[in-house]
């Protein structure tokens, strides 16, 4: 079963007609269940908004009572990327609700995997910055709300752009294991595979940096090779992922070649990771028809259904990125 929350009905979020964050996304992304023929596999959660007492876990309260202000002042940017309006706020309680929803959906028992199909994203922003068009991280929101239970989460992002809010927010807290891969160099200027975590957290951020044009195959690699075996120390017993499709080949804010089967496959490869207990959050990923037949691919695999929109890629560059993350991954336990 899988649970979903997503409320396009509700969405207030208006960025401009111009803007690659826009509510259209929410739409291909829902489109996407259904071909991949898994909407009678559906249990849609009630609308849930995050209060102030669960956000400040993650973000300080005088930090989200500037957000709001803001946003219900008028239309505006918070930065350069980040543009909101009068509903941005109510929106984004939502997004970050539907995290939570989601959480206690399957620790009640009711599905195996839920998605989360919701805007604004949110692995950039920072515990005091909104940025990268994102104003609550959503994700981490709802890994602190289980690292409080006494969960041992594991975030694994493979939004094209590294989650530099989430690994921020986590870098030494030993109840949290961060993996990354991205493209890099690219927008925000994080993720390096030498950042492996604080004092208190060593070896539990793991950064997996890839070059222009690198292909599925290296992805896999990286998550069922160098990956795997840090998965495996820790031992999660909740994943969250950070499902941004921005890495697809058609997408036009970067240069990785990913393809739809490539997302397939990655998502079986992180189902293997133990936990029966996953949350898929939708991040980035801003062309349509490229959105749509990765969410078809990935939610097909999550759910052991036999999807290939697109076949998966391989012969790009990036093998060498594996053993760099390795051996920094090695230097941060000795």
């Amino acid at each position: 079963m899988l649970l979903l929350s997503s409320h396009p009905e509700l969405d207030r979020h208006d960025t401009g007609g111009r803007h690659p964050e826009r509510p259209a996304r929410i739409g291909a992304a829902l489109e996407g269940i259904d071909d991949a023929g898994l909407r009678d596999a559906v249990r849609e959660l009630a609308p849930r908004r995050a209060t102030l007492d669960e956000l400040v876990r993650v973000h300080p309260l005088r930090y989200l009572e500037l957000v709001e202000e803001f946003c219900r002042r008028g239309r505006g940017s918070l930065d350069p990327d980040t543009i909101v309006g009068p509903g941005s706020w109510d929106t984004a309680l939502l997004a970050a609700g539907g995290v939570l929803a989601a959480v206690d959906g399957l620790a009640e028992g009711g599905g195996d995997t839920a998605f989360v199909a919701a805007r604004p994203p949110g692995h950039h922003a920072l515990a005091e910055q909104s940025m990268g068009f994102c104003m609550i991280n959503n994700i981490a929101v709802g890994a602190a709300a289980l690292a409080e239970r006494g969960e041992r989460v594991l975030i694994v992002d493979f939004d094209v752009h590294h989650g530099n809010g989430t690994q921020a927010i986590f870098w030494d807290d030993p109840r949290v294991l961060y993996i990354s891969t991205h493209e890099w160099p690219l927008y925000p200027g994080t993720g390096r595979a030498e950042e492996t975590g604080g004092p208190n957290a060593p070896g539990l951020t793991m950064n997996i940096p890839l070059p222009a044009g690198a292909t599925g195959d290296v992805v896999l690699k990286a998550a069922d090779g160098a990956m795997a075996p840090v998965v495996e120390r820790f031992a999660p017993t909740w994943v969250l992922v950070s499902a941004g499709f921005d890495a697809h080949r058609d997408d036009p804010l970067a240069n990785l070649e990913l393809s739809a089967g490539d997302f397939a496959d990655l998502a079986r490869i992180v189902r293997s990771y133990g936990s029966s207990n996953i949350v898929v959050f939708l991040e980035g990923g801003y062309n349509l028809p490229a959105l749509l037949s990765s969410v078809t691919a990935t939610l097909g695999a999550f759910l052991d259904a036999d999807v290939h929109p697109e076949s998966p890629t391989s012969g790009g560059p990036g093998d060498d990125a594996l053993d760099v993350s390795w051996h920094a991954y090695q230097d941060a336990l000795e």
